[in-house]
């Protein structure tokens, strides 16, 4: 076992902190795109049954105008969220009408790209910037890829932790920039081992062929209009989602919040010709934020981000830097089409216990070298996670791929324990079981499960999914929504358009300048 885990296991027990890790913040923000009887993309605008996409905190909308997404707020325990999650869905259910929530990571049958509605905000200089901003992303990497859909996990220490663990760690320095250093030593921690989630809960092993209509590809056919690949888990985490060679020069791997900052900013502000080449405005038209390798910062992808909620007006990367970094968001969750949420308490457990190992584990830099093993890993698991025999790079040698998911979920093990001691329960042991489970018969994946049961019921994509999605919306609105949720989200409904309507009214300048002055901050 992990000598600095079991260390600070050891400490947490015996030094009464182990309480803490009762008071986790959890937050979950769940995408999924609307479609209609035939499988097909929604043509639809967001109803305005659900409120404005703009200004609702709970219900709004991502690339495209058919992509819902349903935030929770904060919860201690994750129940809370997975719960509220529920009651979004349920809502939402009921003002959708012959509508379908897709229970995929990859997308429904799509039409043409030109006919993919990008989302809109209205005519608000704010509205309109987000609205530019997703045009941006159509020029740059094209429209399918931004109709792929997943769950962020978002995760952090309650704050009497980091006084705690800053005394045991003798540090000396200022507790926000141990904070900020603990949480990016997490993500270092989490990009060496995420492999392993990949494996376990990746649920993305086939897609509708139309996402690669006209396109090159390397996928097998398994059936009429489905593509996949046999030993894969999650092709929405592969090089056919959201990857390109600008972002791919960035080469940030999270050593230091102050390094990691100065990437984005210079991503930022640093043109890049392809872009450069579309032009900003084009006939009048907006193409683009800017030409620059990101025109944001959200633009940069990652399997994990560091975040602050940020103010109004504030640059997310100017908040991580002024104020340090206050919680991380997962970002490789694919949504399980078997499971109503997409996600359940089980899996929930499994990623707490395994982010607070990683923060406890040692705390090693990532060289170049170990960037590079951890991208090969990566690629690896996603296209043939559950190849028989299948390695993995781990201190530059080669070892299998089960051997050291059950080394890792061992020492994780002790985590586990104390999270059971302290909640008084045996939830996370059982997670640690089932996931064990998995990696002793590969079949028990959810990958393996949706090919399973698309060979055996002789379904192709579009089919298994929609038959989950009808299977989940019936077990969904067998119970109602929360009355005070549904009297609180009616009421959310109205005021969220009347505050776009406000902020419409408020702007006080053009467009141009305001992207001018926002580019320029």
């Amino acid at each position: 076992m992990s000598s600095t885990l079991e260390q600070k296991l050891s400490w947490l027990k015996a030094n009464g902190h182990a309480e803490l890790l009762t008071k986790l913040q959890h937050g979950l923000e769940k995408e999924g795109l609307r479609v209609d009887k035939q499988r097909k993309l929604a043509q639809t605008p967001h109803p305005e049954a659900l409120g404005s996409a703009l200004t609702h905190e709970h219900i709004t909308t991502d690339y495209s105008e058919a992509l819902l997404e349903f935030i929770t707020p904060v919860f201690e325990q994750s129940s809370d969220a997975l719960s509220f999650l529920a009651d979004l869905h349920r809502y939402t259910y009921q003002n959708l009408g012959d509508e379908q929530v897709w229970p995929a990571s990859m997308p429904c049958i799509l039409p043409e790209e030109s006919e993919i509605p990008i989302a809109r905000y209205g005519s608000s200089n704010v509205g309109q910037m987000k609205y530019i901003y997703r045009v941006g992303l159509e020029n740059r990497y094209g429209k399918i890829m931004q109709t792929i859909a997943g769950i962020h996990y978002n995760f952090s220490l309650p704050e009497a932790f980091w006084p705690a663990l800053q005394l045991h760690s003798r540090d000396d320095g200022s507790l926000q920039d141990f904070r900020s250093a603990s949480y990016f030593s997490l993500i270092r921690n989490f990009r060496r081992y995420s492999w392993l989630l990949m494996y376990l809960f990746g649920a993305s092993p086939a897609l509708c062929a139309s996402f690669l209509r006209g396109k090159d590809h390397k996928l097998e056919t398994l059936s009429e209009g489905t593509l996949y690949l046999p030993y894969a888990t999650s092709l929405r985490m592969s090089d056919l989602g959201y990857s390109n060679k600008a972002q791919a020069s960035l080469n940030i791997c999270f050593n230091h919040l102050n390094t990691y900052a100065s990437s984005l900013n210079r991503a930022i502000r640093t043109p890049y010709e392809p872009y450069d080449k579309l032009g900003i405005k084009v006939n009048g038209e907006y193409q683009q934020l800017n030409t620059n390798v990101l025109q944001i910062e959200n633009e940069y992808y990652s399997d994990i981000r560091p975040k602050r909620v940020t103010q109004s007006g504030e640059k997310p990367v100017h908040a991580l830097m002024a104020r340090g970094v206050e919680y991380i968001e997962v970002r490789n969750t694919d949504i399980n089409p078997f499971l109503p949420l997409g996600i359940d308490q089980s899996q929930a457990d499994f990623l707490d216990l395994f982010l607070i190992s990683c923060l406890l584990m040692e705390e090693k830099e990532i060289s170049t070298e170990e960037c590079e093993q951890i991208n090969e890993n990566h690629q690896r698991v996603v296209t043939r996670g559950r190849e028989p025999g299948l390695t993995l790079i781990n201190n530059d040698q080669e070892i299998s791929l089960t051997s050291w998911g059950t080394e890792l979920l061992k020492e994780m093990a002790s985590t586990a324990s104390l999270l059971d001691e302290v909640y008084a329960c045996q939830r996370f042991s059982d997670s640690i079981h089932a996931q064990q489970a998995k990696l002793d018969n590969a079949e028990l994946t959810p990958s393996a499960q949706v090919l399973k049961v698309m060979n055996e019921q002789g379904l192709n994509y579009g089919e298994f999914v929609m038959q989950q999605a009808e299977q989940h919306k019936q077990t969904l609105l067998a119970e109602p929504v929360d009355p005070a949720m549904a009297t609180k989200l009616t009421a959310m409904q109205s005021d969220s358009l009347q505050q776009q309507r406000d902020i419409e009214a408020a702007d006080t300048c053009d467009f141009d300048t305001y992207l001018e002055e926002y580019m320029a901050s």
